[in-house]
């Protein structure tokens, strides 16, 4: 097939989007990917990217066409105004970096912002192609629940936009069984939904990769490693408030990897808390190098805000964890508490609860090695069965061409 994706972040940018490009080429298809300017988490264009942007034109086989777009620098209007430009930057340059190229169907690509759907209807309407929207975020649930949005009315304009986008697409895959139900609210087509979650990286699975030079070693302390976005949804506050029941405890330490628009927030409230011996901050590495850093960790930690939106989501990073083969700490409602127990690899609390997740810390460190280990074979297992790369993968060509049958007949 030819598969035009459209998603407003890409290579060098760490998304699960890349390794989807990268195995559609090695699986023979024509890949094209329309996207932004790298700049995403810090809100500033990659170095690399500003010293030869012609290094960044191709990935693994794949054409990548870049439009004009405003970095997200910091502050919610910088972050709106970063959201516009990809819009206009696309639906402007888009069908002329695009002439000349036939596409088969348009794959968009939505961890957030969903205007990203936009210009990829209007370019489904150029190249008369099927639109495939994979919705990894809720909107305007998440406007609501991370405070970015208030207003009732705008909330409600969002909402309207979301139709348009929803209802122009040949289908709508869901991330978690629980976003299926708000997607149906927003479209009227209740056939063309489908339940499509993330996959576990097989990168992952590797268990003699080398501990992260990045960080001391230390085999005397219980080391709890959370890794990926710092922002919002996470609840750092939360987080540190756990950290800071167990300052007192020496043998507790938390590897916090990653970067995101919480990070000078972070760095700044682990230094006046006192916590730096306690948290440790090495910064945000590539995909690739989370391995080592998982190496350091006898737990690894995923946390979300307590909000209706948050417990219908299943984070990314929980399928990367389980598949790591470690155990698993989640302070977290809904779907993602309920993978974890499910494969019964950790242990939860409810989300924004920081005593249940100290307690749940103090709880693992205490159980027999043994024990843990067997909580992380059960956790990669669970993955290998129900997030299996290559099962997804081809579960989700199967959809792409579902979507281009369904297309001719109304044709």
């Amino acid at each position: 097939m030819r598969i035009l994706v459209v998603s407003q972040y890409f290579w060098p940018e760490n998304f699960r989007v890349n390794d989807l490009v990268r195995e559609w080429v090695q699986r023979g298809h024509q890949v094209t990917v329309l996207t932004g300017i790298p700049n995403y988490p810090a809100g500033k264009v990659f170095d690399a990217y500003q010293a030869q942007p012609s290094a960044f034109a191709t990935y693994e086989g794949a054409e990548v066409l870049r439009v004009p777009m405003l970095p997200r620098g910091t502050g919610g209007l910088r972050l709106m105004l970063n959201y516009l430009s990809f819009v206009v930057g696309s639906g402007i340059f888009g069908p002329w970096r695009l002439r000349g190229k036939p596409a088969d169907v348009i794959f968009v690509f939505e961890p957030s912002p969903v205007t990203v759907g936009l210009p990829a209807v209007w370019l489904g309407r150029i190249k008369k192609a099927p639109v495939v929207f994979w919705a990894l975020d809720l909107w305007p649930e998440t406007l609501s629940a991370i405070g970015v949005v208030r207003s009732s009315r705008v909330l409600g304009l969002v909402g309207h936009m979301v139709r348009y986008i929803y209802n122009r697409c040949g289908l709508v895959l869901g991330q978690s069984r629980g976003f299926l139900g708000s997607i149906a609210n927003y479209c009227d087509d209740k056939a063309k939904i489908r339940y499509f979650p993330s996959w576990a990286e097989e990168v992952f699975q590797d268990d003699s990769v080398q501990p992260a030079p990045e960080v001391p070693e230390s085999t005397e302390r219980f080391t709890v490693v959370f890794a990926g976005n710092i922002g919002e949804a996470q609840d750092m506050p939360a987080v540190l408030d756990a950290a800071e029941r167990l300052k007192d405890n020496t043998n507790v330490r938390w590897v916090i990897v990653g970067d995101g628009r919480k990070s000078d927030w972070l760095q700044a409230e682990v230094t006046r808390r006192g916590l730096d011996k306690q948290v440790l901050l090495p910064g945000r590495f590539p995909v690739e190098r989370m391995p080592s850093f998982y190496a350091h960790a006898d737990a690894l930690m995923v946390s979300l805000k307590r909000h209706p939106v948050f417990s219908m989501t299943i984070p990314g990073k929980v399928q990367s964890y389980l598949m790591a083969g470690i155990p698993l700490l989640g302070m977290l409602d809904g779907e993602g508490a309920a993978v974890i127990r499910d494969a019964q690899a950790g242990l939860t609390c409810e989300a924004g609860d920081s005593s249940g997740l100290a307690q749940a810390v103090l709880a693992l460190a205490a159980m027999p090695t043994a024990e843990r280990k067997q909580m992380g074979l059960n956790g990669r297992n669970y993955a290998q069965q129900e997030f299996c790369r290559t099962q997804l993968i081809d579960r989700l060509e199967a959809l792409l061409a579902e979507a281009v049958t369904i297309s001719k007949t109304k044709a």
